[in-house]
């Protein structure tokens, strides 16, 4: 980014595919990366190491943590490991952008909150289902010119393929990633909560459950909620049924309602139609038109840089961050468990 020296980050756990995308937009920026630590061989390494050759691989973590000339740390470690890694960045004045999950129990959060607040560091959860679709940019373009009226509802999918051969042991164990509604269902309430400039919500009703998997009897492959605040709501619907001829690792999408119309996003295929991603479709009074965004920005790594050269938090993105956290674990933790019927 022109106007400031080069940023350096360090990268400390790549347990999560995530992290791939985390360091690739970060160099496109013109960032440095200092180095990774991760603990033991996880799955991602060769791919980790095929991507970045350059990156050196540093065996103490706490070298890239006391490094005084790191500004930022990039995490995608063991869910349930993330929030002590962000504690220890911060408290060694680091920024810190973490994939999601964040936090995995309400512990982690109230500690992470506090040392947010002590060292006024910046703690960020990168929710790539909004913050690397660039349909979801032009969508919010539209909704905050007024393109459909008031927001009333948002309809979240976010399926995915399991993929099982290629999952580690934490990933079937709700204690150590969170659950599929503090892991998964995050994305789509931070999309809620972003479309309805909403600064909280209430939780009517949660379930999950294992459905398909009873090999796996610690996976949890669906998950829904409804969202509401004030007049607007949000349905959220999460899975890991993705079948294997989809052409996509999930047909992600959103509906946003709106007094005067509606969008409709499909992020990653639009089945049986148009080539590619990032497919939006925007119905109101005058007809239904078809957007092309792949011209959209992707904003949200050029705000982080600029935020921290500036030492500048941005205060409503971090409340925002940390209510996403807080309502995925409420709606975590009061669901109901949906038990498998027998076929």
């Amino acid at each position: 980014m022109s106007g400031y020296p080069p940023l350096r980050f360090g990268v400390v756990g790549i347990d999560h595919r995530h992290i791939y995308d985390q360091v690739t937009s970060l160099l496109a920026l013109g960032a440095q990366c200092a180095g990774f630590a991760t603990e033991g061989e996880p799955n991602t390494l060769k791919g980790f190491s095929e991507r970045f050759p350059a990156i050196p691989r540093v065996a103490d973590p706490d070298r890239l943590l006391e490094d005084p000339s790191i500004q930022l740390i990039v995490c995608a470690a063991v869910p349930c490991e993330r929030a002590g890694i962000g504690i220890r960045a911060m408290g060694c004045g680091k920024h810190f952008m973490v994939d999601k999950p964040g936090v995995t129990s309400s512990g982690q959060l109230e500690a992470v909150r506090r040392a947010q607040r002590e060292t006024g560091r910046i703690f960020t959860v990168n929710f790539t289902e909004r913050f690397e679709v660039r349909a979801v940019t032009r969508a919010t373009e539209l909704v905050r010119a007024g393109a459909i009226g008031q927001v009333l509802q948002t309809v979240g999918l976010g399926p995915h393929r399991l993929n099982r051969h290629l999952r580690p042991p934490w990933f079937f164990d709700p204690d150590r990633n969170g659950g599929i509604l503090v892991d998964v269902a995050s994305h789509q309430i931070d999309q809620f909560l972003h479309f309805a400039q909403a600064d909280d919500a209430r939780i009517v009703a949660a379930r999950y459950g294992n459905l398909g998997h009873p090999e796996d009897p610690g996976l949890q492959d669906f998950g829904e909620i409804i969202l509401a605040h004030g007049q607007a709501s949000g349905y959220i619907r999460v899975d890991w049924f993705t079948p294997s001829g989809l052409d996509a690792w999930g047909d992600g999408r959103l509906t946003i309602l709106g007094t005067h119309g509606y969008i409709e996003l499909r992020k990653y295929i639009d089945i049986a139609g148009r080539p590619g991603r990032d497919h939006l479709f925007l119905v109101d009074e005058q007809g239904t038109r078809y957007l092309d965004c792949s011209d959209a920005d992707l904003p949200y790594y050029t705000d982080l840089v600029r935020d921290i050269f500036e030492r500048h938090t941005n205060e409503s993105a971090q409340a925002l961050c940390f209510k996403v956290c807080e309502l995925a674990l409420k709606a975590q933790a009061q669901a109901e468990v949906i038990r498998r019927e027998e076929p």
